[in-house]
């Protein structure tokens, strides 16, 4: 397995600098997420440039993260559009020379694609997310770069099973599993238990998996109970069996550090390392 971030990047492709990736390789990583801010508007030459410049500063785009509608959208015209943002997001990951294009399965919440709606999960939720998904997977075949879609508790695909499921219906080499345990906390005995939680994920999902998000999660002492992310390492994720889980299916994926600012990405490198050793693993160049 490989040592990434997601972070210490620029808002867009085109300010990316030979600094760029010698702060990367100084903090340890030889892997990033690069934002596609808008798939549709993308410039060839801007994309290639971002992508040799890290290359020549030996950082490897790990993951293309694009913005785009909603793609389980009620709404047809919206959904076309989240269609189409995602197709146009894997030429802009060929274009970088990506590893992974990033997917988010969305939520018909309208205050973001992470947050909770009592529909998410409907059957019609999930038909759409299928549909969609079965409309982009060419565009990712064509460009050999699979599709990395992310699940969590408040999304359509909200289990382990579910996410086992979709990328079974959809039933393409290109729809694979971003790894997220953290996400699939739901409650106390998840927490408490996350060890469960982390292999439940992997014997279901693991043989799909292309690349992993590292974070950690705590509770905070309050009526109704509590939960939130908090620097990797100071939090209840089994970060030992994640790591050894991930190493065993995909050897020479990237793990990513993220939902962190800059400032204390440092801090979440060093204490993940000390888990890699703890692990008996190692970093990958």
């Amino acid at each position: 397995m490989r040592s990434g971030v997601v972070g210490l990047m620029p808002a867009y492709p085109r300010e990316i600098t030979p600094q760029t990736a010698k702060r990367l390789r100084e903090q340890g990583f030889t892997g990033v997420t690069v934002r596609i801010p808008d798939p549709l508007e993308a410039r060839r030459d801007e994309y290639e440039r971002a992508g040799q410049i890290l290359r020549d500063g030996g950082i490897s785009v790990a993951q293309a993260n694009p913005a785009y509608a909603i793609i389980i959208d009620p709404n047809a015209e919206t959904r076309q559009l989240g269609i189409r943002g995602l197709q146009a997001a894997c030429q802009c990951a060929s274009w970088l020379n990506a590893g992974t294009i990033y997917v988010r399965p969305g939520s018909l919440n309208p205050s973001g694609a992470w947050t909770p709606h009592r529909e998410n999960t409907h059957l019609r939720t999930i038909t759409r997310l299928v549909d969609a998904l079965k409309q982009v997977v060419p565009a990712a075949e064509d460009v050999g770069i699979p599709l990395a879609i992310e699940g969590g508790s408040v999304c359509p695909l909200d289990t382990a099973e579910r996410v086992r499921d979709v990328i079974e219906a959809v039933d393409s080499p290109a729809l694979r599993f971003n790894a997220d345990p953290v996400n699939f906390v739901r409650s106390l005995d998840d927490l408490w238990n996350m060890t469960s939680v982390i292999n439940h994920l992997f014997d279901l999902c693991g043989k799909y998996v292309v690349c992993a998000h590292a974070k950690d999660i705590t509770v905070r002492s309050s009526l109704p109970v509590s939960m939130h992310e908090c620097l990797l390492g100071e939090g209840y994720c089994d970060q030992v069996t994640y790591l050894r889980r991930f190493e065993q299916c995909c050897p020479d994926g990237f793990v990513l550090i993220e939902h962190l600012p800059d400032d204390k990405i440092p801090a979440a490198k060093l204490n993940l390392d000390r888990a890699v050793q703890e692990a008996g693993l190692t970093w990958r160049e």
